[in-house]
């Protein structure tokens, strides 16, 4: 009788996973991205999460916010990495870093740069982090501010504050990048 009510409880288990993997993968992935700009380092991260939340199952039911809580995981474990010195040497030291970061443009790279959707994400990749996170969560995860109150542990004044500078710094930003797209 246990076994059977093990599985029934396994298969529970496995299918709520299933379904918070649907329902926030994508999101989560991009949230990490946004923190360590690399797209398989970021599916690591929000795969480390959803362990860790099939893990704590029986706790589902006790978290207040489940959204403000996964997101505060991916966020937490995305800046660990992003801390780990491991992750900094192999940024620092990988031909790719100098690629990017290279002045000469490459043909594939200004086809890119006349779209302006691609010219906002990649200011938005360029803000420093603590801009980046507001905006992100606010802009293109549709978080209101009490949820980022909750999802980063700032009050909700620091936030609108964040998102007030990264604003402006990213309107200077896509004035800049337009700037340099009609001197080209």
């Amino acid at each position: 009788m246990r076994k059977i009510q093990d599985e029934g409880y396994s298969e529970h288990r496995d299918a709520w996973l299933e379904m918070i993997m649907d329902e926030y993968g994508e999101r989560l992935t991009k949230m990490a991205y946004n923190y360590v700009k690399d797209w398989n380092l970021a599916e690591d991260i929000v795969q480390d999460v959803f362990i860790k939340c099939y893990r704590n199952y029986d706790e589902r039911d006790k978290i207040h916010s489940f959204k403000a809580w996964i997101y505060r995981m991916t966020i937490n474990q995305s800046k660990d990495v992003l801390k780990s010195s491991a992750f900094r040497k192999v940024v620092m030291n990988s031909s790719l870093f100098t690629l990017f970061t290279s002045k000469e443009s490459l043909p594939e790279k200004s086809v890119l740069k006349r779209s302006e959707e691609e010219s906002l994400s990649m200011c938005v990749l360029s803000l420093p982090v603590k801009y980046r996170e507001v905006i992100t969560l606010y802009y293109y995860e549709e978080c209101s501010i009490e949820e980022m109150k909750e999802m980063l542990a700032i009050n909700s004044n620091t936030i609108k504050t964040r998102l007030k500078r990264g604003r402006e710094k990213l309107k200077k930003m896509m004035e800049r990048w337009e700037d340099d797209g009609e001197k080209a």
